[in-house]
């Protein structure tokens, strides 16, 4: 039991810490199991664990049962920001467990990166694998949307390793019809990569999606998220890219010349660190029926600049905007506007990012790409 661990935490040494902890936040009652950590508790090497700057930190209450009654709020935030609850931790690999209170959106950041990028709701978990080579963690939850209030509720630290390297890795990018949504298995909006998870051999790989709604490529690069990819991917991991639709929007000032340019610079950072970069396509809008009943959208998203920088910088394509319309169009119009949102032609449902996911990874093993099942129902991975 955690109580137990943490009765004579300040006493062990270190070579008998525990290989699990967990913590609840906030100042209302404890569960069973958990350590409680007020916003005021400042890190202690004794107690190994605590808030850096604990003065930039408030209990809250939270809408939620258990861990997730109440919380503490990030009043400084930022994945550069020393405003952190630390936790002393033997050198090794970790699978970490947030649990937010009451949030709009926001973003888990660690060790100075993004690890989470947008959950949404109140008290949504998420995981994610980190490898600690420092012998501490340092985590924030932050922006996902400015002006909203970012707060955690529980925290849970399992070892899997005593060596801090992941297990391969396919990292993914993209827009808000790739990301994922909340909570991670009932949602019913869903972006593909999801859903992916599903049709990879969960022996071979885990699966992150740094997808976003909204995201271009000049985003994608600048603010963060490649950052994150960067720290971590080495040879032998994926990094599958997606963007396209929001780069097309005027409002983003991003010419298909200035697009490709971006995106191939992603393309050359990530190949530097050795791992495998794949480029994919769009799917196109529900509603793209000719009068003959086929789907097509071959124009649309800066499609061919993406199929000409994959030719050029010798990658792997996934022309999921061919691959899905062929798909609608053996499926028929109904059938196809049933895989996407109430009154949306561009978002797809549950069911929808499920057969764009199945769409991908059938390509990839076409390919001859290895970890793809192309079978769900065999498949028990999870999303970090």
């Amino acid at each position: 039991m955690m109580v137990a661990f943490f009765g004579s935490f300040t006493h062990l040494p270190v070579n008998a810490e525990p290989s699990n902890y967990k913590f609840d936040f906030g100042i209302g009652e404890v569960e069973k199991g958990y350590v409680g950590v007020s916003a005021t508790e400042k890190y202690d090497e004794k107690k190994r664990y605590g808030f850096n700057t604990p003065e930039d930190m408030i209990n809250v209450p939270a809408s939620g049962s258990g861990v997730a009654s109440d919380a503490v709020q990030f009043l400084e935030y930022g994945t550069k920001s020393d405003n952190t609850f630390n936790v002393d931790l033997p050198n090794g690999l970790y699978e970490v467990k947030v649990t937010l209170g009451d949030a709009f959106r926001v973003s888990v950041a660690a060790e100075e990166v993004y690890q989470v990028i947008n959950m949404t709701g109140n008290n949504a978990t998420d995981s994610f694998q980190i490898p600690i080579t420092d012998g501490q963690l340092n985590l924030l939850i932050t922006e996902g949307k400015a002006g909203t209030n970012f707060t955690l509720s529980a925290l849970e630290i399992n070892k899997l390793s005593r060596h801090p390297e992941t297990k391969r890795t396919i990292y993914i990018g993209g827009d808000s019809t790739v990301a994922n949504y909340y909570p991670l298995d009932s949602s019913i909006q869903a972006g593909w990569g999801q859903l992916f998870p599903q049709f990879v051999d969960p022996e071979i790989f885990q699966v992150r999606n740094m997808a976003s709604g909204g995201q271009i490529a000049r985003g994608f690069k600048d603010d963060g998220q490649l950052e994150a990819i960067l720290k971590y991917i080495k040879p032998g991991d994926y990094f599958i890219l997606q963007l396209g639709i929001n780069d097309t929007n005027p409002k983003n000032t991003t010419t298909e010349a200035q697009f490709k340019e971006y995106m191939r610079e992603m393309v050359k950072q990530v190949k530097a660190k050795g791992a495998t970069v794949v480029l994919s396509t769009p799917q196109g809008r529900a509603s793209d029926f000719n009068a003959d009943g086929v789907h097509t959208s071959v124009n649309r998203w800066y499609r061919y600049s993406i199929i000409a920088l994959a030719q050029e910088e010798n990658v792997p394509l996934i022309d999921l905007n061919v691959l899905s319309s062929a798909y609608f169009t053996s499926i028929g119009p109904e059938a196809t506007l049933a895989l996407y949102m109430n009154g949306d032609t561009l978002h797809p449902n549950r069911a929808g990012a499920t057969e764009l996911a199945r769409l991908v990874a059938e390509e990839l093993k076409r390919q001859g790409l290895d970890g793809f099942t192309g079978d769900k129902e065999k498949n028990t991975n999870k999303t970090f």
